[in-house]
């Protein structure tokens, strides 16, 4: 059954279009990663319908005014995932699409990290991990004694949570009472040396946040429904205790060759693999 709703920017939804919208999200890494040469799959595929309904349903943002002053910010902590979220700006209206034809080549603005100087709809220049709390944070300050009532997005990835300045990020949020910063933990399991688990456990994530005064939240980071009703659940803007949403994702998620391999972290498709990889998406 199709579930409708209605954003903060008044743009209607169903969670078919979400569905579809991070199908595309995840056929344009693809596409994007040819051009490239190399690109960053599973990381972007984990996250797809978590940018898919934040974009299109969740954040008061309005791409003809990109600075607008009361936007909500969105901050891209785990930044190799850009690759993923270009195609949705752009499809968006905040730039061409054309322009990502040229995606890392010589002269373009679009690399394999976002670049807020360059790019409309970037907030943070991310890319090394473990910072985009502390960014969050204050930005989140800053709103506040701005008379704003934006909220500030913040993407991790659950291997990122292994970096002590996330935690003195998240005791800051909570000391300040930051209630519209709203904290999303991409939890794919997979870092870029292997299970989290085993590397550096960042289990039990609710409680660990809880314990540094956030509130917390956990759903299937793949069930666009399920987003939907996380967001709607978010106390009023203004609060005061900084909110966590941990969403259980599957590294690679769409692509069976990919799915909680820890070979596609960074690769590149070429000839029948490519095409294989499409059509299977497309399915």
């Amino acid at each position: 059954m199709s579930t409708s709703r209605t954003a903060t920017t008044s743009r209607p939804v169903t969670t078919e279009h979400l569905a579809d919208r991070a199908r595309f999200i995840r056929t344009e890494t693809v596409r994007l990663t040819r051009i490239a040469g190399a690109g960053h799959y599973s990381a972007v595929f984990s996250c797809a319908e978590i940018l898919a309904a934040l974009y299109y349903s969740e954040l008061r943002i309005d791409p003809a005014r990109p600075d607008l002053p009361d936007r909500d910010r969105f901050v891209l902590s785990k930044g190799h995932a850009a690759i993923g979220l270009y195609p949705v700006l752009a499809d968006l209206g905040y730039f061409a699409a054309s322009a990502l034809d040229d995606y890392t080549r010589l002269g373009s603005p679009f690399g394999d990290h976002p670049d807020m100087k360059r790019i409309a709809g970037i907030d943070f220049s991310s890319g090394s991990l473990g910072h985009g709390l502390s960014v969050g944070v204050g930005m989140a300050w800053a709103g506040r004694y701005a008379g704003s009532d934006h909220r500030t997005w913040c993407l991790l990835g659950d291997g990122e949570l292994a970096e002590g300045q996330i935690w003195e990020a998240a005791m800051s949020a909570s000391h300040h009472r930051l209630g519209d910063l709203v904290a999303v933990v991409d939890n794919n399991q997979l870092g870029i040396d292997g299970r989290v688990a085993e590397v550096m456990a960042a289990e039990p994530i609710e409680e660990r946040f809880a314990a540094f005064g956030w509130q917390t939240r956990r759903v299937d980071g793949h069930d666009p429904g399920a987003l939907l009703d996380a967001f709607a659940s978010l106390p009023p803007r203004g609060g005061q205790r900084p909110q966590l949403i941990v969403a259980d994702t599957v590294k690679g998620k769409g692509v069976a060759r990919m799915e909680l391999s820890p070979d596609w972290h960074v690769g590149n498709l070429a000839g029948a693999d490519y095409d294989d990889v499409m059509a299977e998406l497309n399915r």
